[in-house]
Parts: C-alpha cells; structure tokens; sequence
C-alpha cells in the first residue's frame, strides 16, 4: 500500500479509503466487519462516512452507518489508532437533519457531538462539510449554465463560512476534531476558507472529496491544480462513476441489491445512452489489458496527477479485494493512450 499526505496535516493517509455509505441498507454489522478487517489488514488506514449514511438517504437510514463503525470500535477499542476516521456534517435541505437548515458554526458543534456518540469515539480525525450552504456544480449540475453565479451573495456566504471556521474551531480546541475538510466544493469555497482562516487564524481546510471518474472529470485540470499548489488533498469520490464504470448496469440492467435497483436522487443516475457506449469501449480496454473494467477505472484514477486517496465502496468483500487490487496496478502508456481515445469521445457522457 502507498501512502501520501493528508494536505499539510501531518496525516499519511492510504491511497485506497474505505468508503462505508451501503452499511446499513444493503450492508450488515457482519458486512462492514469483514470489510474494515479485509482494508486494515491490507495496509487502509482512511475510513471515510457520514451523518447522513446509509444511502440512500433518509429519516430512518440516517446515522446508521457511523453507528455500525461505533459497533465494530466498541468491540475493538485498542484499534482506533489504526487509521484516519472521516465523517461529514450534512448540509441544508434535508428536513430530518437540523430541520434542513443551513451549515452554521453551532451546528457543527451539535453535529459533532451526535457523530462522536454514534461512532463511539471521543475524536475525529478529519470532519468535513458535506456540500456547502450555496448551490454548486455537483450532483448533475455540472454543465455550463446550470447555475448563475451572479446571483450569489458571495459575501453572505463569506460570512457563513467564516460562522463555520469558529464552529470547527471550537471542536478542534476541544480536541472533539483534528482536521476539517470539504466536500462536493468549488475553487473559490476552498480559497475563500483558506482566506478566510488565514485572516482570523483559524483552522485550514485540509481537503476535498469531489465526485471523479472516467465520466465525471469536471475537476481535471483546474480544481486539482488548486490542490496541488495549496496542499489540499484531493479525495476521489465514485471513481467507478456509481458502479456504471463495472459494465453491470449496461442496457438498464438493475441487479438484485446493487445499488441503481434502489431509489436514487437528484436525477444522479449515470445512464444516458452516452454512458453505454462509453463504458462498452472502458470495457474493451480492460479486456485488452488483461484487467476488470473497475480496476481499470480505479488504477487511472489513482495515477492522476494531484489526485491524493481514493474512496472506494463495496457491497461484497469479493468487490473489494477486486477494487483493492487495482491500486497495486500500473497501467502501461499503450493502456493509458487506449484510454484517453475513449475519454476524448466521451468526455461527459452524464
């Protein structure tokens, strides 16, 4: 396994983090304690949830996941030491957490608390924001035009973000968090923080997972070279494009509890049509290369310059030794030219 800095956290984390969102809908305790024993065992030392996990999301899912992870660390209490534990606070709009509202430095606060008790740990490594208070290109808002900007009182939101930074501060003193980090952000919210924290000294953002793929690369080269250059982190989330990049959802097929057989949000499934002709070519190119089409997608990801860790998820430990066994992989330049040729024909097929 290698290892690389968690932004300038001191942290080393693994370039493979254990993503854990299915644990509790289509994962069991029995489940995830296989799967955090397998990750351990094999050199991860990053776990990453959240307060809205299981998925998909809602009131009676909600929490369930950090709960399994505080069951498997009440029976293994000496093994926190371990690895980096990630958690996130959910942001506006869902009713049954804080009654939808808005990121503020007092929720912080009162979400921290819940995700300690959940998790059954006194502190977490790296807490990040789950998306942010404003509107972003996420979540199938991607394409130019989706979102006036003009119309967003960025310093209102300035003002938010700082609220924020005095929330995470008062958990970090507290010695409840270590790090704080983003998520499903933008270049100006992760310069905008490290303004802000450098101003009021006050905690820096240390990273951010964003959605990245083969057929999601919104963040390749502009947001990443941010990265690179102000030592942020850059977590891959859904590097197999939700599952599509395996081939197993080709021509609307749903197999019975993979993930795209329960409801999804958002208008996020990645099914166009465009999608089925690309992974189909994805898939002629592992065939060639003598590797499964999610290692494939795996093992590009992982050698993209600036990309950091990247969050894999399984719903079988069968999945993840396969998944694991991709960051082991060096793609030649003949793969990675067969490659590029897809992407350039499809470079945003969703």
């Amino acid at each position: 396994m290698k290892y690389v800095p968690l932004g300038r956290t001191g942290l080393e984390v693994s370039r493979v983090c254990l993503g854990t969102m299915t644990w509790g809908t289509q994962n069991n305790q029995k489940d995830a304690d296989e799967q955090i024993e397998y990750a351990l065992s094999h050199g991860v030392n990053f776990i990453d949830t959240a307060e809205m996990y299981s998925i998909p999301p809602n009131a009676e899912s909600y929490g369930k996941t950090e709960t399994i992870i505080g069951d498997w660390l009440s029976r293994n209490p000496s093994r926190r030491e371990e690895f980096i534990l990630a958690t996130k606070i959910a942001g506006p709009g869902l009713h049954y957490v804080r009654d939808g509202g808005p990121i503020t430095g007092a929720a912080i606060i009162e979400a921290v608390d819940a995700s300690l008790k959940r998790l059954q740990t006194d502190y977490i490594d790296l807490y990040q924001l789950h998306w942010p208070n404003r509107t972003t290109p996420h979540f199938a808002k991607h394409f130019p035009g989706h979102i006036s900007f003009t119309e967003v009182d960025g310093k209102a939101h300035s003002a938010q973000m700082l609220d924020i930074l005095q929330g995470i501060d008062a958990c970090v003193k507290a010695g409840k968090i270590r790090h704080f980090g983003l998520s499903d952000d933008t270049t100006w919210g992760i310069n905008e923080y490290i303004r802000l924290s450098d101003e009021h000294g006050l905690p820096r953002v240390a990273s951010i997972q964003n959605e990245f793929s083969l057929l999601h690369t919104k963040d390749w080269p502009y947001l990443i070279e941010n990265c690179v250059h102000e030592d942020v982190a850059y977590l891959p989330w859904s590097p197999l494009a939700a599952g599509a990049l395996t081939g197993k959802y080709l021509d609307g097929a749903r197999p019975e509890g993979s993930r795209w057989s329960y409801v999804q949000r958002n208008g996020i499934f990645r099914d166009t049509p465009l999608v089925d002709k690309a992974v189909r070519e994805y898939l002629k190119v592992a065939d060639k290369h003598g590797m499964t089409a999610a290692q494939l997608a795996l093992a590009w990801c992982d050698q993209v310059d600036g990309v950091s860790s990247s969050i894999i998820g399984a719903t079988s430990l069968e999945q993840l030794k396969e998944d694991m066994d991709a960051f082991d992989m060096v793609l030649s330049e003949e793969a990675l030219q067969d490659i590029m040729a897809v992407f350039k024909a499809y470079p945003v097929p969703f």
